[in-house]
């Protein structure tokens, strides 16, 4: 049954339900599509949702303990809020809503580089460090102005996204021709006509572009010329090399996200990254590609705690945590679960969804017999959940392998 006020709001679907009524299609469909046939999207859930939880009772479950740190802060729980591009197109100003609700709620954000927020405007609403996500563009020069910028505004870390030299085609996007802001096609006023609330509060915010790009790039004056210069920005060539080169640029802490494969986490480590994602861009870039929690155990182990290992990629709830912390995570990071809530109440919303996954967490906790997220892995049922690929897949080929890479 589909919600018909906040009130009836129970958990992350209900969020997702009433964010497809407020948000314009598009940038729904940009929140919740995948790539081509989208098999890697839905199995990101689905393979969560296998592994099963074993019930304990008898236990002392008073005083429960869902604190962590995470890249070495402390955090009321161990979730961080995803970087999403064009996340102020799901309501008005909506990375400023998001920071402010996970700083409230200790807990950290991830601004990404294709914000329509800029570092400036989060960092000038919020009173606390957060990280920035970046891309490694063809412009370097654009790139070292941009990390000059979250130096400034005091972001904690870098997390840098690795998996994303081209897009993964993404169906939806084509059809409803994706655009910040959307083009005033007949097609698409129809359907902003259908989003009042949207609407209002677009036409109350000057921020409807991407922040971190405009004013900050030469010749970009219109929709279609930033469109242009994005995709030709995209680096191909990108390398292992490129990774070192911006670990000597930055001092903080530096995240690698989109890894995949143990031999491209101990290459992280190589290079010197204090943590690693292991994400698949939430099923938007290679379909076919396994789910994020299948490659997590096995890449978790080659990291061997010498650097914090999170998890993105198909987290909705709290059980859906506490899951991913007993495969091997470190933390987890969510994306979709706080867009939807942005999506469907602003600042609320997200705060909402914050506490929703908070309460899922410890609940599952207390059911399980566990009053410390340590004993996570106590929580799950052997044997259940998908079959993690032949190892044989994911060793050093020695045909490819990099060589370890000294940093000087």
């Amino acid at each position: 049954m589909k919600p018909r006020s906040p009130a009836q709001v129970t958990c992350v679907e209900d969020f997702r339900q009433l964010a497809r009524q407020r948000v314009p299609r598009m940038f729904y469909d940009f929140v919740d599509g995948g790539s081509w046939s989208e098999s890697t999207y839905r199995a990101n859930s689905a393979d969560l949702a296998e592994i099963l939880f074993r019930p304990r009772v008898g236990v002392d479950i008073s005083a429960l303990s869902l604190g962590a740190r995470l890249l070495g802060q402390p955090a009321t729980m161990p979730v961080a809020l995803a970087p999403i591009g064009m996340a102020g197109m799901q309501h008005a100003d909506g990375e400023i809503l998001a920071a402010r609700a996970a700083e409230r709620f200790g807990v950290p954000f991830t601004l990404s580089t294709m914000s329509v927020c800029s570092i400036e405007d989060v960092a000038a609403a919020t009173s606390k460090p957060f990280w920035f996500q970046l891309y490694i563009m063809k412009n370097r020069a654009f790139i070292e102005r941009l990390i000059a910028r979250a130096r400034a505004a005091n972001c904690s870390a870098l997390v840098l996204t690795l998996d994303c030299q081209i897009q993964g085609q993404r169906h939806r996007d084509i059809r409803n021709g994706l655009s910040t802001p959307p083009r005033p096609t007949l097609r698409n006023l129809a359907n902003l006509a259908t989003k009042p609330g949207w609407c209002l509060g677009m036409l109350g915010t000057r921020r409807r572009s991407f922040g971190n790009i405009v004013g900050h790039v030469d010749d970009l004056s219109d929709v279609g010329s930033i469109s242009r210069w994005v995709g030709q920005q995209f680096d191909r060539t990108l390398n292992w090399q490129d990774v070192l080169w911006l670990r000597r640029q930055w001092e903080g802490k530096l995240v690698v996200k989109g890894i995949m494969d143990p031999e491209d986490a101990r290459q992280a480590l190589r290079v010197g990254a204090d943590a690693i994602i292991v994400s698949n861009h939430g099923g938007r870039q290679l379909d076919g590609a396994p789910s994020a929690i299948r490659v997590l155990p096995e890449i978790a182990a080659a990291v061997g705690g010498r650097a914090e290992v999170l998890f993105d990629s198909g987290i909705r709830s709290g059980q859906d945590v506490l899951r991913a912390l007993g495969m091997g995570a470190d933390g987890v990071l969510i994306g979709r679960a706080f867009l939807y809530g942005l999506g469907a109440m602003g600042e609320a919303g997200v705060a909402r969804v914050l506490d929703i996954i908070r309460a899922e967490l410890a609940g599952t906790m207390a059911l399980c017999g566990i009053t410390d997220l340590a004993e996570a892995a106590e929580a799950l049922l052997p044997d259940t959940g998908p079959a993690a690929p032949p190892a044989a897949l994911h060793g050093p080929r020695p045909d490819t392998a990099e060589p370890h890479i000294a940093i000087t």
